[in-house]
């Protein structure tokens, strides 16, 4: 009983850390037209500050994982949610957009420790049924924070401006010492491949910038595509010369973990694209912050209630079927999505962020299950962690495709054009569903 209690405990902190680190996207999102009203910035301009989040929560993601095996969890976890409480506050004080990017950084690179370091806490400590429980706990308690994210943005912003939503996440570091007993100190002394994560960073970087760059001009599309044709051949070398560095070749080499990853990564696009765009639509309507957070409650009680629907139905559909369910979800939410922008609907627009929220609920927990099933034991914490990175990098294409190609193209547009993503990422889970039913 005293595990057990410990373990509530625990799991508890833990996802509350988790739901204050999802604030960083889910609370400013209903923030950024009042964001670009006193910057005096664009939809395009003032959605990077979702974009360079989304992107350095996932490159981070997979460093922390590494962090975290040469030197325990204490250390690396104290460092993120340092750096994701001071930028929060630097966000809260910036007195232009330079500055907020900045912040907005170096917040999604300290963020980027508490999903990967909040499961290990739970999973080093505890262990059989204890540990499924805690675990469970953890997904419960982060989903109702998280999800309350736009309300709670919409209500600070409300009673106290924008600013003081920037600075929410800074509340995690009030977390830490209660958790301090719990933290690991001792790692395997696994080397940390950093040039590595670099390169990977700078590449997924590049593909961001691209894409986002109809909206921010010749110098950003011409950084962008030198990222990305620098940057695909160096990875290419760098796997080649350390095969079980940041990308260990034989988990880049297994089709079913990159198949999975890159038909998952639509998902979040979805989910990143429609915090951009749904604000930004309501507000062109005159909606306030207050408004656009309380119209998401559907969406919030969707994304508490989607754990607990997604068990029984990956249990029933198996992991790549799952995938192909979530991105059906996901294409059809960015088609309600594009209605509601072109009527200026604010129900169209909720049904679709209720309907990408299932997606996202099913399709997180698909992806780990593919990943999990298809590689070794020995390597499966890396297969996840770069499962997780690719996952994350597609909000930030997300994010860019309607902040770039909607401020050429139109809102409506730019999510139509999205809605191709899942739809291709379902086309390339048809060969490893194929495989399934062949007899072994």
């Amino acid at each position: 009983m005293g595990e057990q209690t410990d373990a509530g405990r625990v799991a508890a902190l833990v996802g509350l850390l988790f739901g204050l680190a999802g604030m960083g996207s889910a609370a400013v999102a209903v923030t950024l037209p009042a964001i670009a009203a006193d910057l005096d910035l664009t939809t395009g301009g003032v959605s990077w500050v979702i974009s360079l989040y989304a992107l350095m929560l996932a490159v981070a993601t997979a460093v922390y994982g590494r962090a975290a095996d040469l030197a325990g969890i204490r250390l690396p976890l104290l460092v993120g949610v340092g750096l994701m409480a001071g930028s929060a506050v630097l966000g809260c004080l910036a007195p232009n957009i330079e500055v907020l990017l900045v912040a907005r950084v170096l917040q999604g690179a300290g963020a980027a420790a508490v999903p990967v370091l909040g499961m290990a806490i739970v999973s080093a400590r505890y262990d059989g049924a204890v540990r499924t429980t805690a675990l469970g706990q953890v997904a419960g308690t982060a989903a109702a924070v998280s999800a309350l994210g736009p309300l709670a943005g919409g209500l600070v912003a409300d009673l106290a401006g924008w600013r003081a939503v920037v600075a929410l996440p800074a509340l995690g570091l009030l977390v830490v010492p209660a958790l301090w007993r719990a933290l690991p100190t001792q790692g395997t002394g696994a080397r940390l491949d950093l040039l590595g994560a670099a390169l990977v960073a700078g590449t997924a970087a590049g593909l961001v910038l691209l894409v986002q760059s109809p909206a921010s001009g010749v110098v950003v599309a011409t950084a962008g595509a030198l990222l990305l044709a620098l940057g695909i051949p160096a990875v290419a070398a760098w796997v080649r010369r350390r095969p079980e560095g940041f990308l260990p070749r034989r988990v880049i080499r297994e089709p079913v973990v990159v198949r999975s990853a890159l038909a998952a990564s639509a998902v979040p696009a979805a989910w990143f694209a429609l915090l951009i765009a749904v604000p930004a639509v309501l507000a062109a309507r005159g909606w306030t912050p207050l408004q656009v957070g309380l119209a998401l409650v559907p969406s919030a009680v969707t994304g508490f209630l989607a754990p607990r629907l997604a068990g029984p139905l990956l249990a029933r559909l198996g992991p790549a079927r799952s995938l192909v369910t979530s991105d059906a979800t996901a294409a059809v939410a960015l088609g309600v999505a594009a209605l509601g922008a072109a009527r200026g609907s604010g129900a169209i627009l909720v049904t679709a962020v209720v309907l990408v929220t299932l997606a996202f609920g099913l399709g997180q927990p698909a992806l780990m299950a593919a990943v999990g099933d298809a590689v070794p034991a020995d390597v499966r914490g890396v297969a996840l962690g770069i499962a997780t990175l690719v996952f994350l990098v597609g909000g930030g294409v997300g994010s860019a495709v309607v902040g770039g190609v909607g401020e050429a193209l139109g809102v409506d547009r730019s999510l139509l054009l999205l809605a191709a993503l899942p739809l291709l990422g379902s086309l390339a889970l048809v060969s490893t569903i194929r495989a399934a039913r062949i007899p072994s």
